[in-house]
């Protein structure tokens, strides 16, 4: 592993990087604003698991094929990025859906749930090929190749960054839940709310379909 000071300079890189919005922050953001602070919470877990995939993958090398093929990375982030305009469009579907049936004296459906909010963050996460970029650019700086064990080095150091990167996501998930539940008492800010999810969910899916593969 690289000594202290590399270690150190390391995990104060990492912390810059997790705590500076990003497509990641402001997903979970969405989410929770959409569906409470609970769902919020399961995407973040989500989106961590993810981007464990994506740190396991570069540490077998996956990852470097994947970005060397301009097919194969154009794949990957049109799947991404329909899957996260979906995400979006069904987001906001379901806010004006169910103020139109309170309003008719029936009752909004029931949110997502936690397992589902879960099982959709790690799909947005591990189909963002930028999140594979993002690893094979900045871990292995801080590799120690004369160390030996060059893959557990990269899998060790972007667990740390994924760890942060999830701690990061927590914290705004507790702020965007207290947002929410300061507007419980109206409905219809609940629905705006709800509506501005579903539309930044929808531009970070365009924004992903617009991502350029990095040079190699």
């Amino acid at each position: 592993m690289p000594d202290p000071t590399q270690l150190a300079l390391y995990f104060a890189a990492a912390f810059v990087l997790a705590v500076t919005p990003g497509p990641g922050i402001f997903y979970v953001a969405a989410r929770t604003l959409a569906g409470g602070r609970a769902e919020g919470v399961a995407s973040s877990f989500g989106t961590g698991l993810g981007g464990m995939v994506h740190v396991l993958a570069g540490g077998l090398g996956v990852s470097a094929i994947v970005l060397a093929s301009a097919e194969l990375f154009t794949a990957l982030k049109l799947i991404g990025a329909a899957y996260l305009v979906w995400v979006g469009i069904r987001t906001f579907q379901s806010a004006r859906r169910d103020a139109s049936a309170v309003l008719n004296g029936g009752s909004a459906a029931p949110p997502v749930g936690p397992r589902r909010a879960f099982r959709e963050g790690v799909l947005v996460e591990a189909l963002n090929p930028k999140t594979a970029a993002f690893f094979l650019a900045f871990v292995p700086q801080f590799v120690d190749p004369a160390q030996g064990q060059v893959a557990l080095q990269f899998v060790v150091l972007g667990f740390l960054s994924v760890l942060l990167n999830t701690l990061a996501d927590l914290v705004v998930a507790f702020a965007a839940g207290r947002i929410r539940e300061g507007a419980a008492a109206r409905p219809a800010l609940i629905r705006r709310l709800r509506e501005a999810s579903g539309a930044a969910m929808i531009a970070l899916g365009l924004g992903l379909a617009l991502a350029k593969r990095p040079a190699t």
